[in-house]
Order: structure tokens, then sequence, then C-alpha cells
């Protein structure tokens, strides 16, 4: 039977993470379920989770007010939806909708500050993890931009 402290050990996200803090974090994580088309959360929202995508795929998307809403990244299994949770005023800085069936873990960023601020050493593990999720987001805004304004001869 698979236990959710290995499931989470398991997502790529958490590889290699200390065992008492993969514990911690247990206490925090559950598991949800959305329905194609359906918003996992709007910008502007408050932040308070954030997810490990099981199944499925997530569009996070920008809304234009001449071309609506604009896909800027999709998201897939193994990958970790969410970092406005981690960054005060808290706010989502995108819309996230399930392009199809999604499972995923919601972790809950409030349970999550709090026990990082108990234990340092566990917020600067999560801090280290969310660095590398958001230089990933950049890499692909500039390799977005870069195809949007590259010059065509």
């Amino acid at each position: 039977m698979e236990t959710l402290e290995r499931i989470l050990a398991e997502h790529p996200f958490f590889e290699g993470l200390d065992p008492r803090h993969l514990k911690a974090i247990e206490d925090c994580a559950t598991n949800v379920r959305f329905k194609p088309d359906e918003y996992i959360f709007r910008e502007g929202e408050e932040a308070n989770w954030f997810y490990l995508i099981r199944q499925g795929q997530v569009a996070l998307e920008v809304f234009h007010l001449e071309q609506g809403s604009i896909i800027i990244q999709t998201l897939g299994p193994g990958d970790v939806l969410g970092w406005s949770w981690l960054i005060p005023p808290y706010r989502w800085r995108f819309d996230a909708r399930a392009l199809e069936h999604v499972r995923a873990f919601a972790l809950d960023g409030r349970c999550l500050r709090t026990k990082c601020d108990e234990s340092p050493e566990l917020g600067y593990a999560l801090l280290k993890r969310f660095a590398m999720v958001l230089e990933q987001r950049l890499q692909a805004t500039r390799l977005q931009l870069l195809d949007l304004y590259s010059v065509r001869r």
C-alpha cells in the first residue's frame, strides 16, 4: 500500500529531501482533483496553496483585454504549480486552469509557512526548491519573449 509520505518522497520536487522535513510537509498535504476547464486559481485571489501535479495538464494563463486568456505555459505530471503562497502579499500572479482531468497534491501554504518559521532548515530546503521552479518559469518566459519578438528576415 502506498503512503502519502512515500508518494511525496517520490515526486521530483521532493527528491532527496530529509525524511524529517518530508514528514512535516505530509501534515500539510491533501489529494485534490480538478475537472477539465475548471480554474484551480485566478489571478489576484489569495494564494495559500501550491500543487504537485500527478496526472493531467494545467494551463498557466494571463488575461489580455483584446485577446482574452493567453496560455503562457502548460504544466503536467511531475511539475509544481504555484509559488505565490511563499511571497507576500500571497496573491496569485496568473490564472491556472485544468486542461483535462487533473490529480494533484495540494499543500497548504499557511501550514508550511508556520512549519518553516519553526524550522529554518525546512524553510531553506523549500526555498532552494522553489528558486529552481522560479528559474524554470523565467526561462520559459524568456524563450517565449524571444520567439514573440524575434526579427523575421
